[in-house]
């Protein structure tokens, strides 16, 4: 029996930023087997449309899709002539791109048709003479149509025209933003929808134009429930291109083969989410920290990529928690770790690496190179790091190359969209292969006695402002995340927006932040700060243990614990600690988060100490603009000391 054909999958040119050559080259790059061309693209092109076929037939790209045709029914006969002769031109650009379907929007003029029976001659009309072209007519409604805005509004004028060049054009964004269900698409006869569109969002009240203008999203990076949409158009019988149109103001403004490989991922990952094979193994470009790399494109002009049954590996491997945090930092981090209850246990065999550790807590100091003290590299417990590597190669991201020494362990290094780096690991044996863990050599020094620190719960990464969402999507699909919280807060130097992930134990966290306008330059901000957030039973007794070892905690000002007294009605003594030593509190329904933050080490990164109780699952970004502008003075007076006290 011949392997299930995976879906064809499509991009169209709006997504990308650059030129339509530049769109078109991503596009192949990173491993699409088609696009859809959007007409304002090809019209500020010198390239003839037939020009553009043949660059595309020389990338391995079909075209699936030429649009949009905009405004064509009307209630004046002249004016629909017109569009009718707008139409046919519009078919001649497609014989030279060798397209067949165009897409056909819902129309927003004064004069759309608002009667169905009309509305259907019209259709009849226009797809007999796509017809005779041996053209199909894709018709879409737009949320904001002027008559036609529902997608079985869109239908119901499709079924009445009754002619075979004319079909439904499905979108997403238009279908969910409209909080339309798309359940009733599974009754649609499978042969009417010929085309599907794929975007994802973040729910936002505004208007759904303006919402749909700038701020779509590809699948798994927002909160529409794509599996849920596509689902019923598979089970209609949809058997076309699965093709993502995404207007964003970011992606537009962003290197257009990290955007063609994130929309590959989404792709990929949505069609495991619907139970779909996907493309083989090698087809994608990647992208290693902020650097594109072109996949080895070894298929000839036309071949079709998309056919075969290669999974995206397993579902993720579950994982057991952080193995381990490596900073990358000077001096100054040994005497904190130290002061914060860990002991230096080991050094690295070929690397200047020093491992320290704090019961079953592991952070990992690199010394090597220069650059601002930062979070280096998470490792993760997977239970088949095997499995969590090939997942990751399927979805654009393999590992990337590394140098091992003799006896040492065979580690996946995978990049994230930030640069940090991404450990699959085991730290007990495994089957006598290596470990992580081997790679590091005892040293004989006392150990220092222990603060109270249980574990890491979480990691707080400040992201580039082009890759947050691609982030997002990484963490979700690759490490098998889920979202638990979105939001944004009014931080000192502007809008700060936040998205936290984690599994479903609760093992893994991680709170990622973006500035929503870059900052200026007028103030010694601290750009993208970092943090590791270390777990304890009772915050107050390891904050008071680090600062009797000279850990420089962060102090936070008094008008701060004056307002938590009066919100939270707390016993003077605990007011009286949490003003020794900086805690910050926040409380919901479901329990409290007690959370001492060092001062900045090395301009960038500061560690956390967190108390959680009951099941609370924030991560300080109430009390987060506090915070920043308490590092915000502490920065200013190491400066000052510096200045005064060379």
């Amino acid at each position: 029996m011949s392997p299930e054909p995976a879906p064809r999958l499509s991009v169209a040119t709006v997504c990308l930023s650059g030129t339509l050559e530049d769109k078109l080259d991503a596009a192949a790059t990173a491993g699409f087997d088609g696009v859809e061309i959007f007409a304002p693209d090809l019209i500020a092109d010198p390239l003839s449309p037939a020009e553009i076929g043949d660059r595309c037939r020389a990338l391995g790209l079909s075209v699936d899709l030429y649009q949009p045709l905009r405004d064509v029914d009307s209630t004046d006969p002249d004016r629909f002539a017109a569009n009718l002769r707008r139409a046919e031109a519009g078919f001649d650009v497609m014989a030279g791109l060798g397209a067949d379907t165009v897409l056909m929007c819902s129309s927003v003029a004064p004069d759309a048709v608002a009667d169905t029976d009309r509305l259907a001659e019209q259709l009849h009309a226009l797809a007999g003479r796509a017809g005779e072209r041996g053209i199909r007519i894709a018709y879409e409604a737009l949320a904001w149509g002027r008559h036609v805005d529902t997608w079985d509004a869109s239908w119901d004028a499709v079924r009445t025209a009754d002619h075979p060049a004319l079909g439904l054009c499905l979108d997403s964004f238009h279908v969910l933003a409209r909080g339309s269900d798309p359940g009733p698409i599974a009754d649609v006869p499978g042969d009417k929808l010929f085309f599907v569109q794929l975007a994802d969002a973040r729910e936002l009240s505004m208007d759904v134009l303006s919402w749909s203008r700038h701020h779509r999203l590809f699948p798994g990076q927002g909160g529409f429930d794509l599996p849920g949409f596509l689902a019923p158009v598979l089970a209609a019988g949809y058997s076309g291109p699965l093709s993502l149109e995404v207007f964003n103001d970011v992606f537009r403004q962003a290197d257009p083969l990290r955007t063609a490989v994130d929309a590959r991922r989404s792709l990929l990952a949505l069609a495991e989410a619907t139970a779909l094979p996907v493309a083989p193994l090698g087809t994608a470009g990647t992208v290693h920290g902020n650097t594109a790399t072109p996949p080895a494109r070894t298929a000839p002009a036309g071949t079709r990529r998309g056919v075969g049954t290669d999974p995206v590996a397993v579902p993720p491997p579950e994982l057991a928690g952080p193995a381990f945090v490596e900073l990358h930092g000077g001096p100054e981090l040994g005497p904190v770790l130290r002061g914060l209850g860990f002991s230096r246990t080991g050094v690295h065999r070929t690397k200047q690496v020093e491992r320290y550790e704090q019961g079953g807590t592991r952070l990992l100091v690199n010394a090597a190179g220069d650059g601002p003290t930062a979070v280096a590299a998470i490792g993760v417990e997977s239970a088949d790091p095997g499995a969590s590597a090939r997942r990751a190669s399927r979805l654009c991201a393999p590992p990337l190359p590394r140098t091992t020494g003799p006896g040492e362990a065979d580690l996946a290094e995978i990049p994230a969209p930030d640069g940090t780096s991404m450990f699959f690991c085991r730290t007990a044996d495994d089957g006598g292969a290596p470990v992580w863990s081997h790679d590091f050599v005892a040293v004989d020094e006392p150990p220092v006695p222990g603060a109270g620190i249980t574990g890491i719960d979480h990691v707080g990464l400040t992201q580039p402002y082009d890759a947050f969402d691609e982030a997002v999507l990484f963490h979700r699909s690759v490490l098998g995340l889920d979202t638990i919280a979105d939001g944004q807060f009014a931080a000192p130097f502007g809008l700060v927006r936040s998205r936290a992930l984690a599994d479903g134990a609760r093992r893994v966290r991680l709170a990622l932040t973006v500035s929503l306008l870059r900052r200026g330059e007028w103030s010694p901000a601290v750009a993208d700060p970092q943090y590791v957030a270390l777990a304890t039973d009772d915050v107050l007794a390891t904050a008071a243990a680090a600062r009797a070892a000279g850990v420089p905690l962060l102090p936070i000002p008094a008008n701060y614990h004056d307002d938590l007294a009066a919100r939270l009605e707390l016993p003077a003594a605990t007011m009286a600690r949490y003003r020794e030593f900086g805690v910050l509190h926040e409380r919901d329904a479901d329990g409290d988060l007690l959370q001492v933050c060092t001062e900045l080490l090395g301009g960038r990164l500061f560690l956390a100490l967190v108390q959680r109780t009951g099941t609370h699952d924030g991560h300080g970004w109430a009390d987060a603009p506090v915070r920043m502008a308490a590092h915000r003075r502490s920065r200013l007076a190491h400066q000052h000391r510096r200045v005064v006290e060379p």
